[in-house]
C-alpha cells in the first residue's frame, strides 16, 4: 500500500492498522493506549499539528473516530545514532539501477537500532533518492554488490528477474582449509541441498528433515599456508575453534541457487567449514561490540543476468576483498 507521505531524512513513513473495534473511540486514544506511556504529549502534538494521516493523506485530529480509518501514517521520532566507521562505495548508476558495494557492519534497509545507519538511508540521503529501493538484501555482516532501483516506473522489470531466479549471484567466504573433526572430507566442488527453516532461536535457520528448498554450489579456489597462497590440495586443520596463524584456511566460491535466510552460512557451517568470524554458525556465540577488525569473511563477489531495458547481459563485481585472504597473501 502507497504510503501518502513522502520519505523524509531518507526513512518511510511508518503505517499501523488500527483495529476495527475495541474500547478506544478514537484513534488517538488507541495510539495512547500503544504509545503513551513513552511520550503522551508528542502523541498530542502530532494530531494537533496534522502529522498523522489516514488513507489519501487526510490528516487526523483529536477527536478523529477510530472506525474511520483502517490505517494511518506517521513519522517516528528517530533516536540519535552513532555513525559506523564503514563506507559505501558506488560501483555503477543509471537513470534505472544503482549497484554499491555495501560494508560490513552495515545494514540494507532500516532495522533496530539502526534507521539512519542503514545503506538505504544513508544512500537516499547521500543522493537525494527517495524513491530508491533495494532489489534484495544482503545481511548486516555480509559485504558486496549491492542493487537498488532508483526509478518506480522501471522497478518491477526488475523484481521480476529475481522472483523468476534469472539474476545469478556468487560470493566468496574464507574458512578452513578441511572439515572440522567429526566431519567427513569433502570433494570438490560440491553441491549442498537440504531443507532450511528459520529456527526458534533469535535470527537463527536451521536444517530439518523434508523435501530440499535450499542449494548452494561450493568450490574451493585457493588454500593459505603460513600467511601465503597454497595449492588446493593440502592437508587438513586438526582442531577448531578460533582461526588462529597456525590453521590453514582457504577462500571458497558460493553460488546459491536459492535464497534462504543464512543459507551460505548454514551450508558451510553443515560440511564443518564454519566462516571465518561468524558468531552464529556452527555456535551461537554470546552478543558482543562488533569488532571491526574481525568482519564475517563472506562477500558477495558479483551479480548477472540480462539487463530487462537494454535486453543485454551485465555483471557487477565488487571491487573489495575479505581481509584474511588479503592477510595471507605475500
Amino acid at each position: 500500500m502507497q504510503s501518502p507521505l513522502p520519505v523524509r531524512d531518507g526513512v518511510n513513513a511508518t503505517r499501523l492498522r488500527l483495529p476495527e473495534e475495541g474500547p478506544w473511540e478514537t484513534a488517538m486514544d488507541y495510539m495512547m493506549h500503544r504509545w503513551g506511556h513513552i511520550d503522551p504529549q508528542g502523541i498530542e502534538d502530532r494530531f494537533d499539528a496534522g502529522e498523522i494521516v489516514g488513507e489519501g493523506g487526510i490528516p487526523l485530529d483529536r477527536a478523529t473516530p477510530l472506525q474511520e480509518h483502517t490505517f494511518i501514517w506517521y513519522y517516528r521520532t528517530l533516536p540519535p545514532e552513532t555513525r559506523l566507521p564503514v563506507e559505501l562505495s558506488i560501483l555503477h548508476q543509471d537513470h534505472h539501477l544503482l549497484v554499491v558495494d555495501k560494508p560490513h557492519f552495515l545494514p540494507t534497509t532500516p532495522g533496530g537500532t539502526y534507521i539512519q545507519e542503514s545503506a538505504l538511508v544513508r544512500l537516499r540521503n547521500q543522493l537525494d533518492l527517495p524513491d530508491l529501493i533495494p532489489m534484495h538484501r544482503l545481511d548486516r555482516m555480509t559485504a558486496g554488490v549491492l542493487l537498488f532501483s532508483t526509478n518506480p516506473q522501471t522497478r518491477g522489470k526488475y523484481q521480476v528477474l529475481f522472483e523468476k531466479r534469472q539474476v545469478q549471484k556468487e560470493y566468496e567466504c574464507v574458512s578452513a582449509a578441511e572439515p572440522a573433526p567429526g566431519h567427513p572430507a569433502v570433494d570438490f566442488p560440491v553441491v549442498v541441498r537440504n531443507r532450511m527453516t528459520k529456527s526458534r532461536s533469535y535470527l537463527l535457520a536451521e536444517v530439518v528433515d523434508g523435501e530440499p528448498n535450499a542449494e548452494t554450489r561450493i568450490e574451493r579456489l585457493e588454500t593459505f599456508d603460513g600467511g601465503a597462497p597454497a595449492s588446493t590440495g593440502g592437508t587438513g586443520v586438526t582442531g577448531t575453534g578460533a582461526i588462529g596463524t597456525a590453521q590453514r584456511l582457504a577462500r571458497y566460491r558460493l553460488e546459491p541457487h536459492t535464497g534462504k535466510t543464512h543459507q551460505l552460512r548454514v551450508h558451510m557451517a553443515s560440511l564443518g567449514l564454519g566462516i571465518v568470524n561468524d558468531a552464529f554458525y556452527p555456535d551461537l556465540l554470546d552478543k558482543a561490540p562488533d569488532d571491526y577488525a574481525r568482519p564475517l569473511q563472506l562477500l558477495a563477489r558479483g551479480i548477472r543476468f540480462v539487463d530487462p531495458i537494454s535486453g543485454k547481459p551485465v555483471e557487477y563485481r565488487s571491487s573489495l576483498e575479505l581481509s584474511e585472504a588479503v592477510r595471507a597473501r605475500p
